[in-house]
């Protein structure tokens, strides 16, 4: 099978199903320096000072409170982390920005604001502006003096983002596009400068533009009520008879999706950021109520239910965090390669982020479901408390609920991650097909009960092989029965991504451990290799039934559905392992030091 291949490069994306990486050409989170480490300190810093005493009075709109917090980011250098120089940011690596996102991710509303400023609101016009373009606004929304806004969504048109009504004509003159439509659900709506508009040029041609705030024509509704993220502004942009220059279109006439598409595959990777950084926060709270919070004249956390949700909340950030950087290294490392092969630094850019878009979306899905998990536990450890509106429990658990929607819903991203991998094998950027068929035939052999290898992170290694033979039988089967109606059958290719989503992440984990103890040594990092055997046991469990789903929705009982279920079955047999010990011994460590250690 070809996954058994190392790899002495970063690989393709998608390509971790079919292949091995080596843990020493993958990044970690240790393997930060000084100065990243300082940048990320800062934004802690500022969240902490400046954001933190005003969640309240930023959850009731107070008139210019968030503007200014997002002023003084940008006077920090918060927003030009990784914005070229000559347009007045630090032009720092991918992972650096994730870091600084990650860094932010426990303000509440804020990282809203912050993220759709320097994502997708700045990002459409350093990649795709003209010079022009990017030197006139690029300076002013790197240093805060000005604020973006991305106007994508319609009443009509959420997921199905080409589907938008508005239109774009352009005047007698030839001068000036007239916009005229409606978009909903815009962050940064009540204070932006600058609007990336998407509408339709003579009704079909989905085009990007620049819209000013001073433009005339364009007008805001009321902030939305909602759920969570009060703080953050979010508003419907009108546009009546909106005149934009024909200096405004931004990109080319018609191609306004390559912008939409490119950008939402670094939003989701950065959406994961802000996440982690939130479910950081929300652990540490856990911890330090649990062991102030006496019961039966102890602390809560001493007691075993309490330690297994401290360790599940580390457990489930470790691996996520594992997988972002992981991920944030390899674009950076394809967008290397590709300067060096000769592209612009927008081409370059794009194409590592585009090749990684499986990863991206994985990292969205998950740490979206990890902090919804980590801030329900979060409540339950508050217990009574966690369910009042002064404690800090209440507004960590609604805010968190919007990121399964952001950036494509959970339910589109775990159908992109299946489609976008067949996609790659039908285009010939990964070989599918020959491992595809290797897997089937080792269905029909007798298993290897050769002697079994007791060195250091063999059997983490065996297991994450045969979780990804356990994803390819399913989805090559998958494939097979429903060729070109696959796309239709959106719950078997829901239970296929979940298998793939298990795969990278418990092998992303175990490329740290390995990495780690490589640097460290075995007692030094034995909290980690808990943790990534914990990772590896639940993800057996949770791999073998999104399998056993899959296969009884697309094949009869029978000698075929048998022969799939034994083979999953054997793709997801592991020894067993104490995992109650384990999460006691990492919940420990974290009760000892009063915070989240990890």
């Amino acid at each position: 099978m070809a996954n058994t291949e190392s790899a002495s490069r970063t690989l393709k994306g998608g390509e971790f199903i079919i292949k091995q990486t080596n843990a020493q050409d993958i990044f970690i989170p240790e393997d930060f320096s000084e100065e990243q480490r300082m940048m990320a300190e800062t934004a802690q810093q500022f969240v902490q000072s400046e954001v933190m005493p005003l969640v309240e009075r930023l959850d009731n709109h107070e008139e210019g409170l968030m503007e200014n917090l997002m002023k003084k980011a940008g006077e920090l250098g918060l927003f030009g982390v990784a914005i070229p120089e000559e347009y007045g940011g630090l032009d720092m690596d991918f992972n650096s920005s994730l870091l600084v996102t990650e860094s932010v991710g426990s303000g509440h509303s804020f990282p809203v604001a912050f993220a759709a400023h320097t994502g997708i609101g700045m990002l459409p016009i350093l990649y795709f502006g003209t010079e022009e373009q990017k030197a006139k606004y690029l300076p002013k929304l790197t240093t805060g003096e000005w604020t973006a806004s991305y106007c994508l969504t319609e009443p009509g048109s959420g997921s199905d983002a080409l589907a938008a009504k508005t239109k774009a004509i352009l005047d007698v003159e030839g001068e000036n596009f007239v916009l005229n439509g409606q978009k909903m659900w815009i962050t940064n709506a009540g204070f932006a400068d600058v609007f990336i508009v998407f509408a339709q040029v003579d009704g079909d041609k989905f085009t990007g533009f620049i819209v000013e705030k001073g433009y005339e024509g364009l007008s805001l509704g009321p902030e939305e009520h909602k759920m969570g993220i009060k703080g953050s502004s979010t508003r419907q942009v009108f546009l009546t008879d909106c005149k934009v220059p024909m200096s405004n279109v931004l990109g080319e006439i018609g191609k306004g999706h390559l912008i939409a598409f490119n950008i939402l595959n670094i939003g989701r990777i950065k959406l994961a950021a802000a996440c982690l950084g939130a479910c950081k926060a929300v652990t540490d709270l856990s911890v330090k109520y649990a062991n102030e919070r006496i019961q039966f004249k102890i602390p809560i956390s001493k007691f075993g239910a309490i330690r297994h949700k401290l360790a599940e909340q580390a457990i489930r950030i470790f691996a996520v965090e594992s997988a972002l950087y992981r991920c944030g290294h390899d674009i950076h490392n394809k967008e290397q390669e590709l300067l060096a092969a000769g592209k612009n630094y927008n081409e370059a850019v794009l194409e590592a982020a585009r090749e990684f878009a499986v990863e991206a979306a994985i990292l969205k899905v998950d740490s979206s479901e990890t902090l919804d998990y980590v801030v329900d536990e979060g409540v339950q450890i508050y217990g009574g408390y966690g369910f009042s509106a002064d404690y800090p429990m209440d507004r960590a658990y609604r805010d968190a609920r919007i990121n399964r929607i952001f950036e494509g819903t959970n339910e589109i991203n775990r159908m992109l991650i299946v489609d976008m991998i067949l996609k790659k094998g039908l285009k010939g950027e990964l070989d599918l097909m020959g491992p595809a068929a290797a897997v089937q035939q080792e269905l029909m052999e007798i298993p290897d009960f050769g002697d079994e290898d007791t060195t250091l992170f063999a059997a983490e290694k065996k297991a994450v092989e045969k979780f990804k033979k356990a994803t390819l039988l399913t989805a090559g089967t998958a494939v097979q029965k429903f060729m070109m109606t696959l796309e239709k059958e959106q719950e078997v290719l829901m239970y296929i991504a979940d298998m793939a989503i298990q795969t990278y992440l418990a092998e992303s984990a175990l490329l740290r451990v390995e990495k780690l103890v490589g640097q460290g040594g075995e007692e030094a990092h034995a909290r980690q290799l808990d943790m990534v055997r914990v990772i590896i046991n639940d993800a057996a469990d949770r791999i073998n039934k999104a399998g056993k789903e899959a296969i009884a929705a697309m094949s009869e009982p029978g000698d075929e559905q048998k022969l799939l279920l034994i083979g999953l079955k054997r793709f997801t047999k592991l020894e067993p392992f104490n995992t109650k010990e384990a999460r006691r011994r990492i919940a420990a460590e974290m009760i000892k030091e009063n915070e989240f250690v990890y």
